[in-house]
């Protein structure tokens, strides 16, 4: 009876690991491969009325009837094309270290077939060098996000590398900072938030930050009208500090990476050979901006980010003249 009772679970887990559009499955090897995974037997009518009950209830299942073959799982929590969207993005991020990530890409494969997981690692995978060595991150994620909906002080420590590739801690004393919200900025994520003693908004990197501790601490309020999205797509770059109005123009060639960096509200004035670019920006990420892109893109205003900018080529021009 218990058998029966649980023959019907064993019927699912067969063909979601076991069957797909390509490995559709007989009924005899169904049977077998339940005896075979969970010593359980049944019957053929059994095996019809679980499919049935399984259809009935809302799976997707390819039968003899559609297929001429068999059964198999149509319809799945992830399409195909899906997981290997997140698993490459998950595999690419940087800043995921590399066990998280393997963890990751194998919930999601756990979706497919047995088949289609080789798939992916046989053409897909390849090692990522890059992968950050926090092991703290995704715990890091999680206190965090907890603070942001607690609206409490996180208490942590930040790190850089040394020469040796190791991190370690920036300074001995830990930061305390009331969290606002988490960006995501290239291959970085970013902690926004503020403390007490600081008239900005400060960012740390998530993968930097170790040993967060939620404290009973005043907790200082979102400012008003601030827009996370909005905050976020004018710091190209995550530098903290103001933000001002800046005028560019740019080499027609440039107009790709003006959209992609600035996004499509971006005001533009055509102006044949060049356009004009009118946006509002963080002053660091502007001048770093222009640094990036001075083959194609001219600083207008403000003409002290200008000046700003005339300095560093300056420096730069005579230390390769050495």
């Amino acid at each position: 009876m218990e058998e029966k009772k649980t023959s019907i679970l064993a019927v699912y887990k067969v063909l979601e690991e076991f069957s797909d559009e390509n490995h559709p499955l007989t009924r005899t090897e169904i049977t077998d491969l339940i005896e075979k995974q969970y010593n359980i037997t049944i019957d053929r009518r059994t095996l019809y009325r679980n499919i049935e009950m399984l259809i009935n209830f809302g799976y997707d299942i390819s039968d003899y009837n559609e297929n001429k073959i068999g059964y198999y799982l149509k319809d799945r929590l992830f399409q195909h094309s899906e997981v290997l969207l997140l698993c490459n993005a998950v595999h690419a991020s940087h800043f995921i270290p590399d066990k998280a990530s393997k963890d990751l890409v194998n919930k999601l494969l756990s979706s497919q077939s047995r088949y289609k997981r080789n798939d992916y690692f046989k053409n897909v995978y390849l090692p990522n060098n890059k992968k950050k060595d926090n092991k703290q991150f995704l715990l890091n994620i999680e206190q965090i996000s907890r603070a942001i909906n607690e609206k409490k002080v996180i208490k942590f420590n930040y790190t850089h590398y040394d020469i040796n590739k190791k991190l370690v801690n920036t300074r001995e004393e830990p930061y305390y900072r009331s969290p606002y919200f988490l960006v995501v900025n290239g291959d970085r994520v970013y902690m926004v938030g503020k403390g007490k003693n600081h008239d900005s908004l400060s960012h740390f990197r998530v993968d930097r930050m170790k040993d967060i501790e939620l404290v009973d601490e005043y907790y200082l309020r979102l400012p008003k009208n601030l827009d996370a999205y909005a905050y976020a797509n004018n710091k190209i770059y995550m530098y903290s500090g103001d933000e001002t109005g800046v005028t560019l123009r740019c080499d027609k060639k440039a107009l790709d990476v003006i959209i992609d960096t600035f996004g499509k509200d971006v005001m533009l004035a055509d102006e044949g050979e060049t356009f004009t670019v009118y946006t509002k920006c963080g002053k660091e990420d502007i001048v770093k901006f222009c640094l990036q892109y001075v083959e194609s893109v001219d600083l207008l205003e403000p003409l002290s980010l200008r000046e700003e900018v005339r300095k560093v080529l300056l420096d730069a021009s005579n230390r390769y003249q050495r």
